[in-house]
């Protein structure tokens, strides 16, 4: 059994009645690559039972601590019923991409149940009518709790499931494995013994704080970065409804590239995050709601070092970026996020990458657990603005994949909600049909975002300003010259 990192215990701990925890990615698959042309539901199962161990998310559930006294604990169990995981559905004709993001928002807004293994999928048929895709494509909706996998765990896990080719490659056999499991006793023994640790690792927290605070006061005094202040409340902020919406909005990855290049220095993530602020600049002023000051972004970050690479669950710090939605002009508005990236990581690494990650630590599970629950039922998650919406990169497969010998043709991406926060949004970069794309998706709260074709025209709407403010720009220089 391997005891949950605080971090981890976090997800389980945020999770209350309308604001489940876990993370998702839907793919779509054009089966005409796969043997006969076909993909019957039992190969995905056979596929599923003979790749389950790969990873432990397919065989492990969780198991919590008497009375809370201590993060829960993952429990591995001798062999999960894939067929309980797995369900298969059909989308009504037209069966178009409405259709498939408005079932997508409703599977996605179902909680997982915590007392079995902590993933699912759905493989969905009928997608006839979908943009740009073949007849005869299905689409297979994996969810994941956020408890077990961050998004870099998340872009290990798909290629397990895949191979890159349309022949389904062998994985092996399952070596024989000890199942270990704790009585109560024994947690509760052990919940005693790491309690008692926990003054001493709040010391010691606390002693790194003092160089930690020397370091964020030369750097203001250096003006190395500038703390983000007077965040504004948007619509996007207040109390987060069980409902869900979801839409991506695709791009050439080249045409990121050539935009970011015309600012020096610049990210492709820089660029992606001017186009979020580009859209909702375009969103919030058609609904009379776009503050004069500008939004701020939360930006997940992966902590690990060389060693952790390979760890599972989640190893996030947080970067607070501005998205300066108070400038107009695409260009300058991507310089000044530029700036803003670069003061934020400074900011960031002046803090310690790793603060959120020991401070949950330190933290004792029933203490966590009842804080966080607490600040929900009186309303306290409602009072502070930490940020406007989440932005995370998650990278892709660099590689044309398949799944039960039929290629992968498109996608989307979903994430959990946060107390204050009805909007995320996943930049997911991936190789299709041997082209580079990259994809703006987005999972927001119904009630916030009741339109979300209209925030999805605003995305593509901001991208085309941008692009043209640059490499129209470039174009002409190029002429000039």
């Amino acid at each position: 059994m391997q005891q949950l990192s605080g971090q981890d215990a976090m997800f389980i701990h945020t999770e209350t009645a309308g604001m489940p925890q876990h993370i998702g990615i839907m793919s779509i698959y054009d089966q005409s690559t796969a043997p006969d042309g076909i993909v019957r539901f039992k190969q995905i199962l056979q596929l599923l039972e003979s790749r389950s161990h790969l990873s432990p998310i397919f065989n492990r559930r969780l198991r919590k601590v008497p009375m809370g006294l201590d993060q829960p604990y993952w429990e591995d169990i001798e062999h999960s019923d894939i067929e309980a995981h797995v369900h298969h559905m059909a989308l009504p004709k037209p069966g178009d991409w409405r259709q498939l993001c408005i079932l997508a928002s409703r599977i996605h807004a179902r909680p997982l149940d915590l007392s079995k293994p902590l993933w699912e999928m759905y493989v969905i048929e009928g997608l006839d009518s979908v943009r740009n895709l073949p007849k005869g494509c299905f689409a297979v909706i994996s969810k994941v709790h956020h408890a077990a996998m961050d998004g870099a765990t998340g872009a290990r896990f798909i290629p397990l499931l895949h191979d890159l080719s349309p022949d389904i490659a062998d994985p092996g056999y399952a070596s024989t494995k000890v199942i270990q499991k704790y009585t109560d006793g024994q947690m509760l023994s052990k919940a005693l013994f790491n309690n008692l640790k926990k003054p001493m690792q709040a010391v010691n927290l606390i002693g790194s704080a003092f160089p930690t605070w020397r370091r964020i006061r030369r750097g203001k005094k250096e003006q190395d970065f500038a703390t983000l202040e007077d965040k504004q409340k948007t619509i996007f902020q207040g109390k987060i409804s069980p409902h869900r919406v979801c839409d991506a909005v695709p791009f050439a990855f080249e045409d990121i590239r050539a935009i970011k290049n015309t600012v020096a220095g610049a990210t492709i993530n820089d660029a992606m995050l001017c186009i979020v602020s580009g859209g909702l600049r375009k969103y919030l002023a058609a609904k009379n709601a776009l503050p004069e000051k500008t939004l701020v972004s939360g930006c997940p970050i992966d902590v690990r070092n060389d060693k952790e690479h390979s760890s599972g669950g989640n190893m996030v710090g947080f970067m607070t970026v501005s998205l300066h939605s108070n400038i107009d002009d695409p260009k300058l508005r991507l310089k000044a996020i530029h700036d803003a990236s670069m003061s934020s990581k400074a900011y960031a690494d002046a803090l310690g990458p790793r603060m959120a990650v020991d401070v949950t630590n330190v933290l004792p599970g029933g203490m966590l657990s009842l804080a966080l629950r607490a600040a929900s039922a009186t309303g306290l998650t409602e009072a502070a603005v930490i940020f406007n919406t989440v932005v995370t990169n998650v990278p892709g497969p660099t590689q044309q994949l398949y799944f039960c010998g039929a290629k992968m043709v498109d996608g989307m991406n979903f994430g959990p909600l946060l107390p204050n926060v009805g909007l995320f949004q996943i930049i997911y970069s991936s190789v299709l049909n041997k082209v580079g794309t990259i994809s703006i998706s987005f999972t927001a709260c119904r009630k916030m975002l009741p339109d979300p074709e209209f925030y999805s025209e605003c995305l593509q709407a901001s991208f085309d300003e941008l692009k043209a403010a640059c490499l129209g720009e470039a174009r002409q220089s190029n002429t000039a010259s």
